[in-house]
């Protein structure tokens, strides 16, 4: 098997929360008595557009709730939205642990809006942890689409064999595994650890971080 030389680490799911999936939708709706019906179907024709830089967060709050008057204003509800994003700790420890011991590049390969990748670089400490950040907003194609693993591999021209892509979406990491790329589907931090071991990662204690 070909050296591993780098990780592509999805951001929500993996590295934290995700900034904005339903369960967050449905709290929205819930706190600020919104037709979560309604706010969802909105959502599904304006959310890829806002993670592929093609809206602005205010434009796509346009769209999804402030198409009527709320009695809510827009900076209440970007602040909630905004708050959704959390970290995972341990996740963020792993990564640069291993990072630091085997000298792997990390590469931020995430679906995101800019307005939250502004929020999580600062605030998941992605600055100190990443090489480099290919996130869908700025490169304007979203994963599933295999020219983003494609785009990913060609700026840091890695081959397939020598990166490791981490991902909570099943569906994605299959997709990059068809392009020759080692797939980790993140369900809990221990099955990543028991698919590090299988790749050969350890830390200085001698079993799987």
């Amino acid at each position: 098997m070909a050296k591993i030389t780098t990780f592509f680490l999805d951001v929500g799911g993996v590295l934290g929360t995700n900034g904005w999936d339903h369960k967050s939708r449905e709290l929205a709706a819930k706190t600020f008595d919104l037709d979560y019906a309604e706010m969802s179907h909105r959502h599904d024709m304006s959310f890829g557009a806002y993670e592929e830089g093609k809206l602005t967060l205010d434009s796509y709050l346009d769209r999804t709730v402030f198409y009527r008057p709320r009695p809510f204003s827009r900076e209440e509800f970007r602040e909630f939205m905004i708050a959704q994003s959390q970290p995972d700790h341990a996740m963020l420890a792993l990564m640069a642990e291993l990072k630091q011991k085997y000298g792997l590049k990390v590469v931020i390969t995430s679906n995101e809006g800019r307005e939250l990748v502004d929020y999580r670089i600062p605030n998941f400490g992605l600055d100190k942890l990443a090489d480099y950040f290919i996130f869908s907003c700025f490169i304007h194609i979203r994963k599933p689409d295999p020219s983003f693993y494609r785009m990913a591999l060609d700026m840091n021209q890695v081959a397939p064999e020598e990166v490791v892509y981490f991902d909570d979406r099943e569906m994605f990491v299959e997709v990059a595994r068809g392009l020759g790329i080692h797939g980790v589907w993140q369900t809990s931090i221990e099955t990543t650890r028991a698919a590090l071991t299988d790749l050969g990662f350890t830390t200085a204690k001698g079993t799987a971080p």
